[in-house]
C-alpha cells in the first residue's frame, strides 16, 4: 500500500429522496473556468461542444463579440452563479481576471457533477476521443429501513432492493447512452450507477441529466511492490494476539466465512488450497484473466494466509484455521485496479452466486489497499459499496494506510465511519513508523480503529504454480495488520454467530490492549487486538450481556 493513482473526492451521497430532489437544481458544473478552447475544438462549433462538455448543454459560445454565457434554469443541474453573459476581451489579463471572477461566486455547493479529475483530463482530449467514467445516479438506497431484520432475511431484501432500485431509475439512462453510441456500460447496482465509454464532447449532455448525480474518472489504482521483510521468530504475531487462546478451546473459525479483495490466491498452497469454500460463488475475477484461484503477484495470497493459513509447513500461520475463503481478484495481472473493477467485485461480495435468495456471502471482509495518493482526504467512491456490505451485516476490516508517521495520514477507505481500520506494531509492541495516524479525515473520530502485527509477520508465499508448495515469506505494513483482524473476528463468528457486526466491533475494541498513552488515541487506536480478551470477555455468559457499544467516547488529539 505504497502508491496509487491519483483519485478526487467525491461528493458526499445524499441519504434521502428529498435531498435528492433539492439538490438535483444545485449540482455543480463548474469547478473550473477556461481562457483558451483545447487542441483540436478551434472551431466556433467545436468550441461549443468543449463548453458543452464542461459546464453543460446550457452553456454556449457567442461569436460576435467573443463571450461565453451560462444559464441557470432550476431544470439543469449546471447553474452558474446568475443568469449572465459574460463578455471575454481578447487581453490576456481581463481573461484571468473574469476567470478569477467566476471561480470566486460558484459556490462549494455547486461543483462537483463533473468531478476535478475528469474536468481536468477533458480539457486535454479532442472532442472524439474516447474516455472511461463512473456515474452516479442521485436515487440511492437508505438502508436504514432494514434494521430490525434478521441476518438472513436482511440480506436477501437488501439484494433485491438494491437491483430493483437500479433497474427501475437506470433504465431512462441506458437509452440515453445506446442514443449516443456508448461503447461500454456496465451498471451497477451495489450502488446505484454505472461505467460508461463514451466521447469526451458527450460527457457534458451525460451529466447535465436529472437522475445523474456525478461523473468521475473511471481510474486506475496501482498495487505496490511487496515489502518483504528480514526473518524473524515465527509466529509471535499470533501469540501476541493470542489466538492459541481459542484454538486450544476448540474455536478456530469453522463455520465462518472469510473473503480477500486483492491479487488473488495461489490455491495451490497446502496451507490455503484446502480452506477454499469452492464453486462458482467462490471465486470472481471482473477482469476475465482467471477463471479459477490465481495470484501472480502475491500480496493476495500473503494476506490470505494470515486469515485463514493452517500449519502444512510445520507451524500454523493463521489466525482462523478453522475458516474458509472466497477471493475476488481486484487486481489484474499488470497490478492494476480500475475503479469499475473495483466495485464489481464489491457487488460480486455482496451476492455471490447471483441469486439474492440464498445466502452466501462472506462473513468477514479484508481490504489490504486504498488510495495512497490522497493523504488525509476523504475520498467517498467507494463508501456506497461499503455501507451495503455493513448493511447486509458483512464486516469490512481496511488496512489503515502506510502513509505514516505524521499524524492526520488517513487514507480512504479505510477513513470511512464504516470501516474497521487496522494499524500496525512490531514484535515491541511499538507502533510501525509508517503505520498512518489519525485522526479520520472523513469523520475526525479515532484511527485506526485498533492495530494489530504488521512488522516480521510470516505467511503463505507464490508456490509457483506448485513447484514450491511450501513456500513462506516474512512481511510487513498494514496491509499483513488487517488481516489479523479479520481473522480474529472469524474466530469470535465461529463461536457466537449471533453476534452482529457493530457487536463485533464495539467487543475487539472493548477487549483491545491499550498501549501508549492510556486511552484511544490516533496512533493506536482503541489498542491492541487481544482475541484472547474478547474470547473471556464472551465465554463466560450469554453474549448478548456483555457486548455494549462505546460511541461517545471521547476523541484526545
Amino acid at each position: 500500500m505504497r502508491r496509487a493513482e491519483k483519485c478526487f473526492r467525491s461528493r458526499p451521497r445524499l441519504r434521502s429522496a428529498r435531498c435528492a430532489q433539492q439538490a438535483t437544481s444545485r449540482k455543480a458544473a463548474s469547478t473550473g473556468c477556461f481562457s483558451a478552447i483545447p487542441p483540436g475544438w478551434s472551431s466556433q462549433g467545436a468550441g461549443q461542444r468543449w463548453l458543452s462538455a464542461i459546464f453543460g448543454p446550457n452553456t454556449w459560445w457567442s461569436s460576435s463579440p467573443s463571450r461565453v454565457v451560462f444559464s441557470r434554469r432550476q431544470s439543469v443541474p449546471f447553474p452558474a452563479t446568475a443568469v449572465r453573459s459574460l463578455a471575454i476581451s481578447k487581453h490576456p489579463w481581463f481573461i484571468v481576471l473574469s476567470l478569477v471572477a467566476i471561480l470566486a461566486v460558484v459556490s462549494p455547493v455547486q461543483a462537483g457533477t463533473i468531478q476535478p479529475g475528469l474536468q481536468a483530463r477533458l480539457l486535454s482530449l479532442p472532442p472524439e476521443q474516447e474516455i472511461a467514467v463512473i456515474v452516479t445516479l442521485t436515487d440511492q438506497e437508505d438502508f436504514h429501513r432494514f434494521r430490525g431484520l434478521g441476518k438472513e432475511v436482511r440480506r436477501a431484501k437488501i439484494g433485491r432492493a438494491l437491483r430493483a432500485r437500479a433497474e427501475k431509475s437506470q433504465r431512462p439512462l441506458h437509452e440515453f447512452l445506446r442514443k449516443q453510441k456508448a461503447l461500454r456500460l456496465t451498471p451497477f447496482w451495489i450502488f446505484n450507477g454505472m461505467a460508461v465509454t463514451l466521447r469526451a464532447d458527450q460527457v457534458g449532455e451525460l451529466a447535465a441529466r436529472p437522475e445523474v448525480m456525478s461523473v468521475r474518472l473511471d481510474k486506475t489504482l496501482a498495487l505496490p511492490e511487496p515489502d518483504l521483510a528480514l526473518a524473524a521468530a515465527p509466529e509471535w504475531n499470533l501469540s501476541a494476539i493470542r489466538a492459541p487462546v481459542l484454538w486450544s478451546r476448540g474455536h478456530t473459525g469453522s463455520g465462518v466465512v472469510v473473503a480477500g479483495m486483492d491479487t488473488g490466491v495461489d490455491a495451490l498452497h497446502p496451507d490455503i488450497g484446502p480452506r477454499w469454500r469452492g464453486g462458482a460463488n467462490s471465486w470472481y475475477d471482473p477482469n476475465g484473466e482467471h477463471p479459477t484461484p490465481s495470484d501472480l503477484n502475491g500480496h493476495g495470497t500473503r494476506t490470505m494466509g494470515i486469515m485463514v493459513g493452517g500449519d502444512a509447513g510445520g507451524t500454523a500461520i493463521g489466525v482462523a484455521p478453522g475458516a474458509q475463503w472466497i477471493a475476488v481478484k481486484v487486481f489484474n495481472d499488470a497490478n492494476k485496479a480500475t475503479e469499475s473493477a473495483i466495485h464489481l467485485g464489491f457487488q460480486w461480495l455482496l451476492d455471490p452466486d447471483g441469486n439474492p435468495g440464498t445466502d452466501d456471502l462472506p462473513d468477514v471482509v479484508n481490504i489490504s489497499w486504498g488510495l495512497v495518493d490522497e493523504v488525509n482526504v476523504c475520498d467517498t467512491v467507494y463508501q456506497a459499496d461499503i455501507q451495503a456490505l455493513k448493511a447486509a451485516e458483512v464486516a469490512v476490516v481496511v488496512a489503515a494506510g502506510n502513509s505514516g508517521s505524521a499524524p492526520a495520514t488517513s487514507l480512504s477507505p479505510a477513513n470511512y465511519p464504516e470501516s474497521y481500520s487496522v494499524g500496525s506494531v512490531a514484535d515491541t509492541l511499538l507502533v510501525a513508523e509508517d503505520s498512518s495516524r489519525g485522526p479520520s479525515a472523513c469523520d475526525g473520530s479515532i484511527f485506526p480503529s485498533i492495530v494489530a502485527p504488521g512488522v516480521n509477520v510470516r505467511t503463505t508465499d507464490l508456490t509457483g504454480g506448485g513447484t514450491v508448495p511450501y513456500s513462506y515469506a516474512f512481511v510487513s505494513g498494514t496491509s499483513f495488520a488487517a488481516p489479523h483482524v479479520a481473522g480474529a473476528m472469524a474466530l469470535l463468528l465461529g463461536m457466537a454467530p449471533q453476534l452482529s457486526v457493530a457487536e463485533l466491533e464495539d467487543l475487539l475494541r472493548l477487549t483491545a490492549r491499550d498501549l501508549g498513552d492510556p486511552g484511544p488515541d490516533h496512533t493506536y487506536g482503541y489498542g491492541l487486538l487481544d482475541v484472547g480478551a474478547a474470547y473471556r470477555r464472551l465465554s463466560p455468559f450469554p453474549w448478548q450481556l456483555f457486548v455494549q457499544p462505546i460511541a461517545g467516547q471521547n476523541m484526545r488529539e
